[in-house]
């Protein structure tokens, strides 16, 4: 074990050594390569199972960074656009106040589409059809490109629907081919129905159910699916296809995704090339009025870091519900990938990242 990876695996074991996380998985890309594959802890508190490299974690928003991929790879070959409106694709959708909303507004969470439309039960986000529907028959929020509010789980419809219609695949057939087989890969999920052959970590998260006075106001997290960790232990909510949020994958893979983005790609493969990473990587996209905050680019956040030797690195990729993180530093050459199974707003995530930049940054 190197330097790096001895020191990283302590940075690890100390937090599940000491409860302030249960299991996590690392995994670090650099130029291309393969340079941290690292687990701790455990996977699952009710058998005593040990977090390995191959354990799928619920990754939940970790896969908006996904689907948006695929977006961008079918708009580099001309199938969608991303300043037309998804009513070109989608003919149904361009109704009530949605005409002019483009896959751009949607990409940066802009089209005031947020909220899951009133009267959905947990059997409905199973249902594509069913929920594509329900949107295409709603109204916006706001007019696109007015404000930015996230877009929780709606998103993963928006984009993906568009993306179906124009291949004619649904949208785990888009996922294996834009992703998973040029990559080689076996460890990511959004939406499967097959019999895993893989462990599942078990979620843990302080709370119950959260009582408020009006919960059947429409939300871009329904309050009916709190908390989120017992929805994404469901084994029908891991088997949903849902691309916003109900991601199943390792580290290893999140982070060979992030990797093949970046200039020089993985073992050949280049999943988009300088001038369409670019463009998905700025930040407020000009479809933005320009006194609209945003932290997002094109279906990435994205932000500016310091280096160790004081450049300025572009960052982007996307984080999940409870700390599981994928992105990738684009001058620095690192693509790296946290998942865990301890939900929290501790900033143990953050601080694993930053040692990892200090080490291979």
């Amino acid at each position: 074990m190197h330097s790096a990876d001895r020191d990283l695996q302590a940075l690890l074991d100390s937090y599940t050594s000491t409860g302030r996380e249960r299991g996590l998985q690392l995994a670090v890309y650099k130029d291309g390569k393969l340079v941290v594959d690292l687990s701790s802890g455990i996977a699952n508190v009710e058998t005593g199972e040990k977090v390995t490299s191959h354990t799928l974690f619920p990754v939940f928003s970790v896969s908006k960074g996904i689907a948006a991929t695929i977006v961008h790879r079918l708009v580099a070959r001309g199938l969608l656009a991303y300043d037309e409106p998804l009513a070109t694709w989608w003919p149904e959708f361009g109704c009530l106040g949605k005409e002019e909303i483009t896959l751009a507004d949607v990409l940066s969470h802009s089209a005031g589409m947020q909220n899951i439309p009133a009267g959905t039960k947990w059997a409905d986000l199973a249902d594509w059809s069913g929920m594509c529907r329900k949107l295409a028959e709603s109204s916006p929020i706001f007019p696109p490109g007015t404000a930015v509010e996230y877009h929780a789980i709606t998103y993963g419809w928006l984009v993906g629907e568009p993306a179906c219609r124009v291949t004619g695949c649904d949208f785990p057939a888009l996922l294996r081919r834009e992703i998973l087989e040029p990559l080689g890969l076996s460890e990511l999920f959004i939406g499967n129905d097959q019999p895993w052959t893989l462990p599942i970590s078990l979620l843990e998260e302080e709370g119950g159910s959260v009582d408020v006075p009006d919960p059947e106001t429409p939300r871009s997290i329904p309050v009916w699916l709190l908390p989120l960790a017992s929805l994404m232990n469901d084994p029908d909510a891991q088997r949903a296809c849902m691309p916003a949020s109900s991601g199943l994958a390792t580290a290893r893979a999140i982070a060979r995704h992030y990797a093949a983005l970046l200039p020089g790609g993985v073992d050949g493969v280049r999943l988009l090339d300088d001038e369409a990473l670019n463009r998905v990587v700025t930040r407020h996209p000009p479809r933005l009025a320009p006194d609209v905050e945003s932290g997002f680019g094109l279906g990435y956040h994205v932000e500016t870091i310091t280096g160790s030797t004081g450049g300025k690195i572009r960052s982007f990729g996307h984080g999940g519900h409870g700390g599981s993180k994928g992105f990738a530093d684009i001058e620095s050459g690192l693509a790296i990938s946290l998942t865990k199974n301890k939900l929290s707003a501790d900033p143990h995530a953050q601080e694993i990242i930053d040692g990892v930049r200090s080490l291979l940054g």
